[in-house]
Order: structure tokens, then sequence, then C-alpha cells
């Protein structure tokens, strides 16, 4: 009988599959995820509903670890091995950028497009989990931005070197970084830059030009705070990662007065997105840029290793705009599933003949794109509407809208690595040969033999890629259950115990939503390259 339901759900995720595509995820592990969900589900209803539960802090100081400790002290409290680390990132990407520009422009064959879209993208999503966002420290858009208007290799510049303008407060929060989140989505899958190195590199080049007339124009770094769509990616998926820059003693930093940490000091520039250490609680707005390690007279700040999820179930307090950056990092990262289903294609035709489109469809496109996005939102707006009936009205919608999304988070954050795993171990095949000539110099576009080597041979055997995929699945799945276990408890101002019921609309839309996922995976994907 199992046998049976297998291969029956089996021929429904294989039979759509055209040309070279990567397999889908097999049957036996959608059941496992799905049975797993189901008892987590029960379990979430079942258990007693209450008050919120009191936190009890379990962290770790690096600095206080045996034999590493305090030699990771000495590394991050000065700028060398951080400035060392810009410099060789900086390097990487004018070398994409010259790549694009002037290499071959078969995709496959240049490391403007390989590397960014196969293995940075991936890779940084993926580093968040280890190491939070400590890419934004080594990031190139702001480290070339930096030396061009400071004019320092890593020392503080002169206060002359920009116009030092407050944002503006109709932007000063993250609805630009959204935006350009979406823009960038619409040129990636909508205009193609994935596949063609010299987009690639001219987008590159604008976002350094960004970050540059941003750091020129407004005091410290707006761009990265404000509208850097890939820094605030990480920064929310970063309440999820085990690890934070925080202080070592707290007593410490209640004692301080000078607020070197945010003022910086005489070499080191101050926090550029305006963060006093003492009273961090967030890693949202952390750049881990270091200046506050270097600046510290105290040497007080260094890593600490928490809980997985613990800030993001305990501490964080999102506010409306980030609220919308979680439902548009779902939204998206559902919508990139969508487009690498070998039917999408079809779906668009049918579209653009309905409305008269021609050409590269991209009013089809923006049309598709419009409804994948909005679809979520809109089942999210009437679960928030269902609860707040619930629950007596008695909270504000806004507020209970902003507060469940944290919920949402790790569903996305699974998701988008699930997802990229798939072309990360497939897409990467072959970019030793691409290091060795990045520029693709008298090369030719892979032969069909090649083609099917790659998507044959992956870095990866299936049998784990499958693993990983269901196991980030469930582990979004029940990081979200735990969120909201916590969290839902907490919008009853008045103490009292929350009805089980409470729970039903939430625990709806974060079954469906992880549904829909599972389903994605289940599907065969088109290879980029």
């Amino acid at each position: 009988m199992l046998d049976t339901i297998l291969s029956q759900i089996n021929s429904l995720v294989y039979q759509t599959s055209e040309g070279m595509v990567h397999p889908g995820l097999s049957a036996g592990w959608v059941l496992i995820v799905l049975v797993s969900m189901l008892l987590l589900s029960v379990w979430l209803v079942r258990s007693t509903a209450g008050v919120a539960r009191p936190y009890n802090s379990s962290v770790i100081s690096v600095y206080k670890l045996p034999f590493i400790g305090k030699n990771i002290q000495r590394i991050i409290t000065r700028p060398t091995v951080i400035t060392l680390l810009r410099i060789f990132t900086a390097a990487i990407f004018l070398l994409v950028i010259a790549a694009g520009l002037f290499g071959t422009q078969v995709p496959e064959r240049n490391i403007a497009t390989t590397l960014t879209w196969t293995l940075w993208w991936s890779g940084v999503v993926i580093s968040v989990f280890f190491v939070g966002s400590a890419w934004c420290a080594i990031c190139p858009w702001d480290a070339i931005a930096t030396w061009l208007v400071r004019r320092r290799l890593w020392k503080r510049g002169s206060m002359l070197s920009s116009l030092n303008l407050r944002v503006p407060k109709a932007i000063r929060n993250i609805w630009p970084a959204l935006g350009m989140f979406v823009v960038l989505t619409w040129l990636e899958l909508g205009y193609g830059v994935t596949v063609s190195p010299y987009a690639t590199a001219l987008l590159a080049l604008l976002i350094v030009v960004l970050a540059t007339i941003s750091l020129a124009v407004y005091e410290r770094k707006a761009f990265c705070r404000y509208f850097c769509a890939v820094g605030r990616t990480l920064g929310a998926y970063g309440g999820i990662a085990p690890i934070a820059l925080r202080p070592i003693d707290n007593a410490v930093c209640a004692n301080c007065k000078t607020l070197e940490c945010f003022n910086g000091s005489q070499d080191i520039e101050p926090c550029p997105t305006h963060l006093v250490m003492g009273s961090l609680k967030q890693n949202t707005y952390c750049t881990s840029c270091g200046a506050c390690t270097q600046s510290c007279p105290y040497q007080n700040v260094n890593w600490q290793i928490r809980n997985i999820g613990d800030e993001i179930t305990y501490s964080s307090r999102p506010h409306w705009d980030e609220s919308w950056f979680i439902l548009g990092l779902l939204s998206l990262t559902i919508f990139h599933g969508f487009t690498m289903m070998p039917y999408w294609e079809d779906w668009m035709q049918q579209l653009a003949y309905f409305i008269g489109d021609s050409g590269r469809l991209l009013t089809s496109f923006s049309i598709g794109m419009g409804v994948a996005m909005l679809i979520p939102v809109l089942l999210y707006s009437a679960c928030i509407t269902w609860l707040q009936h619930i629950i007596g009205k008695k909270e504000e919608w806004k507020r209970v809208f902003s507060s469940m999304a944290l919920s949402v988070l790790p569903l996305a954050f699974a998701y988008h690595i699930a997802h990229n795993l798939s072309h990360l171990v497939r897409e990467s095949q072959g970019f030793l040969s691409i290091i060795v000539n990045p520029f693709g110099t008298d090369t030719l576009p892979l032969s069909m033999h090649e083609i099917h080597m790659r998507h044959m041979n992956p870095a990866v055997d299936d049998s784990i890629v499958f693993a990983l995929q269901a196991t980030l699945i469930l582990f979004g799945f029940w990081m979200a259950l735990k969120i909201l276990r916590h969290r839902l408890p907490q919008l009853d101002t008045s103490g009292k115990l929350v009805s089980r019921w409470a729970f039903i609309p939430m625990l709806l839309f974060i079954s469906s939503m992880s549904m829909v996922n599972l389903w994605l995976l289940m599907q065969p994907m088109i290879m980029r390259m």
C-alpha cells in the first residue's frame, strides 16, 4: 500500500519534467516531513496554553572558552584581519566586474555569473546560520564606498569627507531595502540578469555607486541600515543564528559613560548603524563590522554563542516595516521556487497571449510576480484578522500583525537555503576551471554531454541533499511553532490564559506555507546554467 502511494506521488512530481532539470525531493522524505509536521501541530494545540513563558538565557561568551578565547579577542580587537579580508573580497569583486564587462558572455563559463548567483548568494545565506551577519563586515560594496569617500584604508575618516546629513524621516526604515529586494528579484528573474555576465557586472557597479553616494551624503552608513536588501536579509535571518556580538560583562557596559561603541574613538569609526552595545538585544541591524570590538577601551565585546533561534523567539521586537520585510522575504523566496518550475514559462506564455504581451514578456512576468507576492500577504492578513477576532480585538491589528511576523521568518530562511542547495551542488560543478580562466577566454557553451554529466553527477549525492532539504523544512516549521508558542500569549496584556483556539489561525498559515515550500521542493527544477 505504501509503495503504491509513493509511486503515485512520484508520478505527480516528475510527470512535468522537461529537459535538464534538478530532481525534486523524493516522496519518502515528503511523507516523513508531513507526519512530523502533524505531530508537532498536535503538540502545539494540546500543550498547555498560558502566559508567555519566562526566558532563561543560556549563553557562552567565546572570550571565556579555554585556549581559543583570548586569541580570538586579540584578533577582533585589531583591524588587521578584517582589513585584509575586505581587501580580498574587494579584489574578487573587481575581478567579477572586469570578467562580466570584458569576458565571455557564456554565463556558465564566466566567473561573474557563476560566482555571484551560484556560489556567493547561496553561500552567504547559508553562512548566516554559522556566523550571523559577518558577511556585512567584509562586504566589498561597503569597503569600496568607504575607501572612496573616507580615503582611509581602515582609520577613521575626516568629517569633511561627507555631508553627514541625517536620513529623512520618511525613509528612516527598511521600506527602501524591501523595495530594492523586489527590484533586484525582478531584474534577476524577469530581465535575466543571472544568465548575463555583462548585466551582472553593471548591477554590481550600480550597487557600489548607490553605497558611495549614500556614504557621501548621509551620516554614518545609511545604505547598510536602510537601503541594502542583502544586509537587511542577513540581519533578519541573523535572529536565528546561534552567534552574535555582545558584551562580555554587562556591568562594564552599564557603567560606561563614553560609549565608544556608539561614538567611535580617535582612530575607529562609530557604529555604522547607530547601535549601543550595552543595550543591544537583536542582530537585525548589526553588521559585525568590528567597530565596537576595536573602539571599546575595556575590550568588553566578543562573540557570544546562544541557543539557535533564542533571539527571534524571546528578544526581538519587530516594527511595522520589519514585519513587512519578513513577509517580503517569504513571498520572494517562494516566488523564486515557482519561476524554476518547468511549467512556469507555459503559464507566462498563456498569460501573455491573454493580455497581448510580446517580446521578453516582462509585463506578464511582472503580473505573475505581483500575484505570487500578494497571495501570501493576503493569507497572512486574513489569519491575523481571524486571530484578532479570537482574542477579542483587544489589541491593535497592526501590533498583532508585526508580532506574529516573527513566526514566519524561519519558513523563509529554511526554504531559502533548501532551494539554493540544489543550485549549489549542481551548478557549482566545474568552478575550478572557471577560477583558472575567470574571463572564459576561448571557451564554448557547455555541450549537451557536459550538461548531462553536471546534472547526473552533483557535488553531493542526491540522498544527502534530500535529507538536508527535508530537515530544513522541518526545522523551519518547528522554529515557527516555537516562536508562536512563546509570542502569542504576549499579545494578551491582561495576563489571562490564552485559548488553544487562538493558535489555530497562525498554525494554519505556518502549515500552509510549509507545505507550499515542501511542494516546491518536490518539483523538478530547471537549472539556471
